[in-house]
């Protein structure tokens, strides 16, 4: 973990994480940890909470988050991305961050049951969803099946 982030109130999401060092383009931030779960025994232990911090590993795991990582939030024009390296996710910086700047990611959401994910980043960017492309076209599609039928 790069030194010198913290939690603070966040005009996108209640807290966020903010860096008060410079951090260059390409620096690993910090890494996504937490117990892991399949997406099902997650499914069933998080099933009445609003809000989770689960993190999809891509083969069908998920991480919990914990720490200070759970605390970045998404921006339709982020500074940083996730990177997978070896059993580990990395949030990675994709341009140079400057001291006093929320540090954000694309959450990517997919294979929610959730009927929305409204995205309230402010950028000018922004898509109004922290859904993936690929799950806001797969939405599109049920509903046109669903209103054929």
């Amino acid at each position: 973990m790069i030194p010198g982030l913290m939690i603070r109130s966040s005009s996108i999401h209640a807290a966020g994480c903010y860096t008060t060092r410079r951090i260059r383009k390409g620096s690993k931030v910090i890494r996504y940890d937490g117990p892991r779960f399949t997406k099902d025994e997650a499914d069933e232990r998080y099933k009445d909470r609003f809000i989770t911090y689960l993190f999809s590993t891509g083969n069908g795991d998920v991480i919990d988050g914990f720490g200070t990582a759970m605390f970045i939030n998404h921006s339709c024009d982020p500074n940083c991305e996730t990177e997978h390296i070896g059993d580990e996710i990395w949030i990675i910086a994709t341009r140079d961050v400057a001291p006093g700047e929320e540090l954000t990611y694309e959450y990517h959401l997919h294979d929610s049951d959730d009927d929305d994910a409204d995205c309230h980043c402010g950028s000018a960017k922004c898509r109004g969803t922290m859904f993936s492309e690929d799950e806001v076209k797969r939405r599109a599609r049920k509903a046109r099946r669903a209103a054929k039928a």
